[in-house]
């Protein structure tokens, strides 16, 4: 009961005073501990984000006058200290972005360093390094883009000054924030960031054990960082001390990586169309707008969605809060079939052309009926690609492998400027390699580990090349969704969301749309809702949120069904008669603040 008064009291100060103090209460706990949550209705304007200091910085910057893309710059910056696990300036991101007009696509994507090449995971024999052991490697590291990004995005749609974006990050960091019951449960239970000394000195104390809930940690060298970059752009982050630091860190053993101070200052954020398709549900259309590739999500969920609407529902899709045995079934089938395209066909576009020469084949309607034939009575189990346009790949399908990250911030300010952004340094603590750029001012940042997104391999067993394996200069794919819907017939937008999850973002993003738009339930509601997911390989259900009813129907119509922790961090914001209402997922411990 204490975790749901100190949301409701942190959402009551937001509505009642000027100014929020930069302090908080204790978080609330991590995600396997679910928090319920209201959700929250405003009048003009609103963010969520994963952390309740991230949401007030962005809220503080709303109320100063600052646009959505300000406000997630302030978010994002304490989302880097007091999450970092899972995003920072370390790392990279996608902004999806609509100011009132038109809808941008802002690219923040890592990249690879000059210096890596096709074989960059694999051992002296040939054969792919195990995954811990390229995530904990230099090798892993990519260049990091959500600064440049950032920075880009700020000048085109940006209203306050750009260090006036990074005074509540570096407050909090000089200063101290408690430690959340989630930091510290996952600080404690990661068995590898002990093995860096600065980290180690930083979140540990001297026995090792993970800093307790409640501690006030300050991080001075985050903060002399952020005022490098507030008063030099980004530039101060990839070029310099800091960069240097970058350089020295990915240079050490294990497996020593390449990154150079040119693959730094050499960087570019890229400006990209956004991904939009018309999706038709209850008599109304709607245009759902996401990421293209070098991201998968947006193209899969179109996939899911379109596969989806040429199959005949057996009953209610959805009752008693719960989706039907029939609808997971369904569900589970079309996302096998959009993830084995995903599989064969998206990675980088600036290497990798799109079959038949269009990404949009992918969702083409006579594709999408083609394939939805194969959707029957039993389960697929595992499904192969098709050939959208009649298009025959020359490339290999990318091997199952491990995907993990990242972080997601919905906005809407007062001027209808509306942003969803999803940010990453992929694995939990990244590549756990800290950056210092003075050894006697304790913290910094981390550096992700992206790269390990790539195909380890980069051929199959009969030589041909994988579309997603590892290039100099090239992006990995990506599964992040940062999603805007809008009114097809009037142009309105209507919601932005998004998730954290690896691979499974793309499954609690689609169970966000179906939610609102097709079981007209509020963004909260839907958030709610169990996550159910086919990464084209087993059912996963989340573990005790279906009846046994379920399970063993499915079970029934071939399925194997997995039953785990599915760890969402849904954050989104829809539009009201009223306003705006905005809901965080009770798994995390993210809230949404407004006006």
């Amino acid at each position: 009961m204490h975790k749901i008064l100190s949301l409701i009291t942190l959402t009551l100060l937001a509505a009642c005073t000027p100014t929020l103090p930069t302090r908080m209460p204790v978080q609330p706990e991590m995600a396997s501990e679910i928090t319920d949550k209201p959700g929250w209705a405003y009048a003009r304007q609103a963010v969520a984000a994963a952390n309740p200091l991230a949401t007030q910085a962005g809220h503080q910057i709303l109320r100063a006058g600052g646009s959505a893309v300000d406000a997630a710059i302030a978010a994002q910056m304490v989302l880097g200290l007091v999450e970092p696990q899972s995003s920072g300036i370390g790392g990279g991101a996608f902004l999806m972005y609509f100011d009132g007009q038109q809808v941008s696509a802002h690219d923040g994507r890592e990249t690879a360093p000059a210096g890596a090449d096709p074989r960059l995971f694999l051992d002296l024999q040939g054969k792919p390094l195990p995954f811990n052991d390229a995530v904990l490697s230099g090798r892993s590291v990519g260049v990091p883009g959500a600064v440049r990004m950032l920075e880009a995005a700020h000048r085109k749609h940006g209203v306050l000054p750009w260090a006036r974006l990074f005074e509540q990050a570096i407050d909090l960091a000089e200063q101290g924030f408690q430690i959340s019951p989630r930091l510290n449960t996952l600080l404690q239970a990661d068995p590898h960031l002990r093995k860096d000394p600065l980290a180690l000195r930083f979140f540990y104390d001297a026995q090792g054990q993970a800093r307790p809930v409640g501690q006030v940690l300050r991080n001075p060298e985050y903060a002399h960082v952020l005022r490098l970059i507030a008063t030099q752009g980004s530039r101060a982050l990839l070029e310099g001390p800091v960069a240097q630091a970058i350089v020295a860190r990915t240079a050490m053993p294990p497996h020593p990586g390449s990154l150079s101070l040119q693959d730094l200052s050499q960087y570019q954020s890229r400006d990209r169309q956004a991904l939009c398709f018309d999706h038709t549900a209850l008599a109304r259309t709607y245009q759902l707008c996401g990421f293209p590739p070098p991201s998968s999500g947006h193209i899969a969920i179109g996939q899911i969605l379109g596969l989806l609407g040429n199959t005949t529902p057996q009953g209610s899709e959805y009752a008693n809060g719960l989706p039907s045995p029939d609808y997971v079934h369904r569900y589970t089938q079309a996302s096998q079939l959009a993830f084995a395209d995903r599989a064969q066909y998206v990675a980088d576009p600036d290497f990798v052309s799109a079959p038949a020469g269009d990404w949009r084949s992918l969702l083409a309607p006579d594709y999408l009926r083609e394939r939805s034939q194969m959707i029957g009575s039993q389960s697929i189990r595992e499904a192969q690609p098709g050939q959208p346009g009649g298009y025959k790949s020359s490339y290999a399908p990318m091997p199952k492998q491990t995907e993990y990250g990242t972080s997601h911030i919905s906005v809407v300010d007062a001027k209808g400027r509306v942003v969803a952004m999803t940010s990453t340094i992929e694995a939990a603590f990244g590549s756990r390699r800290m950056v210092t750029t003075d050894a006697s001012r304790p913290g910094g940042f981390l550096l992700n580990n992206q790269l390990t997104d790539f195909s380890f391999a980069p051929t199959d067993a009969q030589g041909l090349p994988i579309a997603n394996r590892v290039e100099p200069g090239k992006r990995p794919r990506s599964a992040m969704s940062p999603t805007l819907v809008f009114d097809k017939a009037s142009g309105q937008v209507l919601m932005t969301g998004g998730s954290p999850g690896g691979a499974l973002i793309i499954h609690y993003t689609a169970k966000l749309l179906v939610g609102t738009l097709h079981w007209q339930l509020n963004t909260q509601e839907a958030i709610n809702l169990p996550n159910f997911a086919s990464l084209n390989g087993p059912t996963l259900l989340e573990t005790k949120r279906f009846p046994a009813l379920t399970v063993n129907m499915l079970k029934a119509r071939g399925h194997d069904v997995l039953e785990i922790d599915m760890t969402s961090g849904l954050q989104a914001i829809q539009k009201t008669p009223q306003g705006w209402f905005g809901g965080a997922d009770p798994r995390k411990e993210g809230i949404v603040l407004g006006d």
